[in-house]
């Protein structure tokens, strides 16, 4: 992988795949692309990952952000087939032109992390995952009970995530990755998800994986650390690379 250039200002393209609402940030470089889904947390949408996919894009990967179901510019309320849509999107990026299928990657913050391992854990289709401040399925279901997630969903979709999020531990996920690659970050200063939890995350995850942990900062930071971002992403070309 070649150095960070010119950081792009606009997507290439904006769409809607499979009812999700896209934008996908492709590199200024001949293919092939390793690929990149960025899954945002609950009560974000996809523009506030431009500055990641950005930085995706500088380096050469391809890279697809999206409104998760009850988020966004999306039509439909949150629920457990959230999921099932990393993996169509994940699918989606793999089919464009230039990208190379066996190496899409998926990073994803908060419940965008939880998403993120968890589809990592379960589809062929994803080669690694990166989870920043990765919450849990106790926290969601914490987060649904005091109304405290802001997303889209009716009493009926509530119900269903609960009880979807009550059979999803994040530990098994991370068990069930094998040699995937994982690489876990988190603020030791994390207000909503400690960071033990990674730390937790990290011991029951195989080689390859990293962990980095971050004085201070808040659940939000490390996702925006510019720094971070580079060495998520050196981190990984070099795994991927390896595993080929």
């Amino acid at each position: 992988m070649t150095a960070l250039t010119r950081l792009p200002t606009q997507p290439t393209h904006r769409g809607v795949e499979a009812g999700r609402p896209y934008l996908l940030w492709l590199p200024d470089r001949p293919p092939p692309w390793p690929g990149m889904v960025i899954l945002h947390g609950a009560g974000s949408r996809k523009e506030n990952h431009s500055d990641f996919a950005r930085v995706c894009a500088a380096r050469g990967w391809a890279a697809l952000a999206f409104d998760q179901r009850g988020h966004g510019a999306s039509g439909d309320e949150m629920g457990p087939k959230a999921l099932g849509d990393v993996t169509r999107m994940a699918a989606f990026l793999a089919g464009r032109d230039g990208v190379e299928e066996g190496r899409i990657c998926v990073r994803g913050s908060s419940m965008g992390a939880f998403m993120a391992i968890h589809a990592a854990a379960s589809s062929a289709a994803i080669a690694a995952a990166i989870a920043i401040c990765p919450a849990g399925g106790e926290d969601l279901r914490r987060g649904l009970r005091s109304g405290d997630l802001e997303f889209r969903a009716g009493a009926e979709a509530v119900a269903a995530l609960e009880a979807w999020l009550g059979e999803h531990d994040l530990r098994d996920a991370v068990a069930l990755l094998g040699r995937k690659p994982l690489l876990l970050a988190h603020a030791r200063g994390d207000e909503r998800i400690p960071y033990t939890w990674s730390q937790e995350l990290y011991e029951l995850a195989e080689e390859p994986r990293k962990l980095i942990i971050v004085a201070g900062g808040h659940h939000r930071s490390v996702q925006h650390d510019p720094e971070l971002q580079e060495v998520a992403l050196r981190w990984m070309e070099s795994r991927l690379t390896a595993a080929e």
